[in-house]
């Protein structure tokens, strides 16, 4: 190339004059392309883990720690961005959606059934179903997907709630129409156990497609059983398939567990506080020469 340009002849007043004699010619290094993100020069360099070996967050742990030590010229500065900055971004929208579908799924819990203990069993189950999330994905042998399972994950809370306010309702039905709650308990859980289940079995047997790769092919009319789509809602379907699987058991048993409990509970709460009302207005009956019955009457 320089060889070229020594030989390129440009044109002055004298004539044409070779460019070599005006001019001096160096090799050096410089940049092809000037990257810049939010009007700043950036110099990106990338890297493929393999994920059999060490998994990424463990390598940009290391790599930070090594580099944190490192001594750079004044202007310059080190971050790490690409996937690492997407699956922050995606986690911090993923938690306020979370938080944002639990308050007003409690906001209508309450509003619905009129209560604040009611609600906390239906939200219990759903916290004690993250169980079979981290179950599915360690049986599958599949990351936490930020995206994906998060997105399951709020899935699988609209379908937990859904069973146990069938359940629950039904059991406040039974008991307002004079039933003991006891009974009213083993009455709704018979009556309810059907719904439940044909949900539960629904859900998980549509669901089953994504995580085993079966599909139909419309176009060449053939099935499948290598589905290119099934290895990205794949994280997915496990989390919601072992946790709605393991909430549907939790419906069933903790559910009315922890119903017959608050209820219990509250039962001694109002026995007590009134053997203390008692306790308390016993002088003022003694002094009066009246009882507890007589001044109710009065």
């Amino acid at each position: 190339m320089t060889d070229i340009l020594r030989e390129l002849l440009i044109p002055t007043a004298e004539g044409l004059v070779p460019l070599s004699t005006v001019t001096r010619f160096e090799v050096t290094g410089g940049l092809g392309q000037v990257n810049r993100i939010n009007h700043e020069r950036v110099v990106t360099v990338k890297t493929n883990v393999d994920e059999k070996h060490v998994p990424g967050p463990v390598v940009r742990a290391q790599a930070e720690k090594i580099l944190a030590d490192l001594s750079l010229p004044p202007g310059y500065k080190i971050r790490f961005t690409g996937e690492l900055e997407e699956q922050q971004k995606a986690q911090a929208f993923l938690s306020k959606a979370f938080a944002a579908a639990i308050l007003l799924i409690i906001l209508i819990l309450v509003t619905q059934f009129n209560s604040v203990s009611q609600p906390v069993i239906i939200m219990t189950s759903v916290i004690l179903s993250l169980g079979g999330v981290f179950l599915g994905l360690t049986v599958m042998e599949l990351p936490f997907g930020i995206i994906m399972t998060g997105v399951g994950v709020i899935s699988l809370a609209g379908v937990v709630v859904n069973n146990a306010i069938v359940l629950i309702d039904y059991t406040n039905r039974l008991h307002q129409r004079g039933m003991h709650f006891r009974e009213a308990i083993i009455a709704a859980g018979c009556t309810r156990l059907r719904p439940v289940l044909l949900t539960a079995v629904t859900t998980i047997l549509g669901l089953l497609p994504m995580v085993t790769g079966i599909a139909y092919d419309f176009h060449e009319m053939r099935m499948s059983f290598v589905s290119e789509s099934s290895q990205w809602w794949r994280s997915m379907a496990s989390a919601v398939i072992f946790g709605l699987a393991l909430a549907t058991v939790l419906t069933l048993v903790v559910v009315p567990t922890l119903y017959a409990l608050v209820h219990t509970t509250s039962q001694a709460a109002e026995r007590g506080v009134k053997r203390i009302r008692q306790a308390y207005w016993a002088p003022f009956y003694r002094l009066t020469g009246t009882t507890a019955e007589e001044e109710k009457k009065g």
